[in-house]
């Protein structure tokens, strides 16, 4: 195969990854943590938390500190699905709004098929807001709440019960290109599982490359985008997957996010 036939294959495939961000479920990747935190540095804390510090938090025995901390900017408005949007045109705005669209949480009456769609509407890019697209985010959306509750362990459909939720939170990133208006990175992420107010919480972390532009007023998550980033990281080993605390966290190059206040 030709390395062009290999580029084009990645750039299809990144087309899709980034049209459906907003669709899927995210994999489990990594050692299962178990919503404890152990010699590995999972830290269990989200998006909000400033420090790693918190009552449901316990340091690891051998915790390293990241090196890199960022506070990322809130967006200027919250628009009318309750998204943060209007960030700074900066390269931390840029990776605040890529952090909030790769965020999610399901619970209660609050399926994935209304996350999706509220962040289809706050952050894909108008390019990118096909009829076609948002059919294809709903129609995977389903599949996840399906797989979701398989994961749990719970039948049927409607509101999951109480206690039982799944979150993913973005806890650090690595940029892959910085320019005045196209950012893309690599997102660090924590997902946690739960069934139920009596049932243990499940947990592990995912890294995914995604990709913003400037339209003018905001940044939007772009496929076109995605699909440079992708180009452009092909030929390199991609960062650990390990969470802040773990020594290799800061060889990988990754840069833990403290949200500003």
């Amino acid at each position: 195969m030709t390395r062009s036939n290999r580029i084009m294959i990645v750039a299809t495939s990144v087309v899709a990854a980034a049209v459906l961000a907003l669709t899927a479920y995210v994999a489990f990747s990594g050692d299962d943590d178990s919503g404890t935190s152990g010699k590995d540095g999972k830290d269990g804390k989200d998006r909000a938390t400033s420090s790693p510090t918190g009552p449901d938090y316990s340091p690891p025995d051998e915790w390293t500190e990241p090196k890199k901390w960022a506070a990322l900017p809130r967006g200027g408005k919250t628009d009318d699905h309750g998204n943060e949007v209007k960030f700074p045109h900066s390269l931390n705005g840029a990776v605040a709004m890529l952090a909030a669209s790769n965020e999610t949480e399901v619970k209660g009456s609050q399926s994935m098929v209304d996350e999706r769609m509220s962040q289809y509407d706050s952050y894909l890019s108008k390019a990118d807001q096909t009829p076609e697209n948002k059919e294809k985010i709903k129609a995977q959306a389903v599949q996840t709440d399906a797989s979701v509750r398989q994961k749990m362990g719970l039948t049927g459909t409607g509101d999951m019960p109480s206690g039982a939720y799944m979150r993913s939170t973005t806890v650090g990133y690595k940029v892959i290109k910085d320019s005045k208006d196209e950012v893309s990175v690599y997102l660090l992420s924590r997902v946690t599982m739960k069934a139920g107010e009596i049932e243990k919480e499940h947990g592990s972390r995912t890294r995914n490359i995604l990709a913003a532009e400037w339209d003018g007023t905001d940044w939007k998550l772009s496929t076109a985008a995605s699909v440079r980033a992708a180009q452009q990281t092909q030929s390199e080993e991609p960062p650990a997957i390990v969470a802040p605390g773990d020594a290799t966290f800061n060889s990988a190059g990754w840069t833990a996010i403290r949200q500003a206040s």
